[in-house]
């Protein structure tokens, strides 16, 4: 993988590598603007149990453990969908990612950040207080969650290429450590963006199925090999 990495760091200076990649860029761009928001309110939500002067602590560690839930699932994620079969079950998954953001989408939120933004500058003590290790524990949970998904989308998007992969993990990390309180707002002021992450996300997990499935075809009968699944038909038919 750092091979492969060290060789296309060669290609950042010819524009037929950004012209080649630059779709697949601009959907991680979408992909991370949409999941960086959940982040905001999962650790908002789990400082704003504890006492006020344990908050920021809370806060760091929730987003350092995240990034690192990043790092690791990355790491791992690219080479493991290269194995037939993996890559059609994380599109499955992703699908039931979809469909979890289309339902937060048109259902609204149940908290917005607005309300967690409030509780976090408040100094009184809350009715539901809890202690370090428990909020961070609520947020180490959330970010499994979370971090799967991103890095399956990401994963899926960047295809074969790890250099794009580390760019989309770079941009989760930023977007999620130093801008995901303004996200969440912006995804609440313009819900068109959502809903155009969304549809990103939703073609990545059919283009992960329909390319697994394609493989499973290739291995199990020999048919569409080299190509689609459609023209390996035509050509067994002597259509082609």
């Amino acid at each position: 993988m750092l091979e492969a990495l060290l060789t296309e760091i060669g290609h950042l200076t010819s524009p037929e590598w950004w012209h080649q990649n630059a779709i697949p860029l601009f959907n991680i761009l979408m992909i991370d603007l949409t999941l960086a928001g959940d982040n905001a309110i999962v650790v908002g939500m789990a400082a704003s149990r504890v006492h006020p002067s344990m908050r920021a602590k809370v806060i760091f560690w929730g987003i350092a453990g995240a990034v690192v839930l990043r790092i690791l699932f990355s790491g791992v994620a690219q080479q493991m969908l290269q194995v037939i079969g993996l890559t059609l079950a994380g599109g499955l998954l992703l699908l039931f990612v979809s469909w979890k953001m289309y339902r937060q989408i048109v259902e609204g939120s149940e908290h917005s950040i607005d309300e967690i933004e409030n509780q976090l500058a408040s100094t009184t003590t809350p009715h539901n207080e809890t202690n370090f290790w428990s909020a961070l524990w609520t947020i180490i949970l959330a970010d499994v969650s979370m971090s799967l998904d991103n890095v399956l989308a990401v994963a899926g998007a960047a295809g074969e290429s790890t250099l794009v992969l580390v760019i989309g993990l770079a941009i989760a990390i930023i977007l999620m450590a130093v801008a995901s309180t303004y996200i969440a707002k912006l995804l609440a002021r313009y819900p068109w963006i959502a809903w155009i992450g969304l549809i990103i996300i939703l073609y990545v997990a059919l283009d992960m199925i329909y390319r697994d499935s394609h493989k499973i075809v290739c291995a199990a009968y020999g048919v569409g090999c080299s190509e689609t699944i459609f023209q390996g038909i035509l050509h067994r038919l002597g259509l082609n």
